[in-house]
């Protein structure tokens, strides 16, 4: 009888261990759109983060997840899938010669960058991991403006 008790008890946390686990295992969508891109030249890089040390990254080798979409009527929408819940911050290049970096001027980007969260980029307001950041805890769909310096 004892035995048995035991074994039952085994069984349920067992059980209940695994709904935890299971929780943990859900995934989320999360679609990017830009619109007002200057031209339809090129592609748009869409590159999503999720660590303050890694954002932002100008040449993409920090990113967790990186996609490239083409423009249609200077417009593009990508959706990342199978995201776990996290903190995420999106960094974005419209990237009118399809090179695949930031191609700049003097000091500035050439090509229109963008920001989770940011509506404007300068010296006094750089892109930052804590600004950029959004909690994704839900399907979700962000729209980034893209900036021309």
């Amino acid at each position: 009888m004892k035995r048995a008790i035991i074994t039952i008890h085994l069984i349920l946390i067992i059980l209940l261990l695994s709904s935890f686990n299971s929780k943990k295992d859900v995934a989320f969508h999360l679609t990017i759109e830009v619109d007002g891109l200057r031209n339809s030249n090129g592609t748009v890089l869409f590159a999503l983060y999720n660590r303050v040390d890694a954002f932002p990254d100008e040449h993409y080798k920090k990113c967790i997840k990186k996609l490239t979409c083409k423009i249609i009527e200077e417009s593009a929408t990508v959706t990342f899938e199978s995201l776990p819940e996290g903190n995420y911050a999106i960094s974005i290049l419209h990237d009118e010669n399809s090179d695949g970096k930031i191609n700049r001027g003097l000091l500035l980007p050439k090509e229109g960058i963008g920001f989770s969260n940011y509506e404007s980029i300068g010296f006094s307001n750089r892109p930052a991991f804590p600004k950029a950041s959004f909690n994704l805890n839900s399907d979700m769909k962000l729209k980034v403006k893209i900036v021309y310096l």
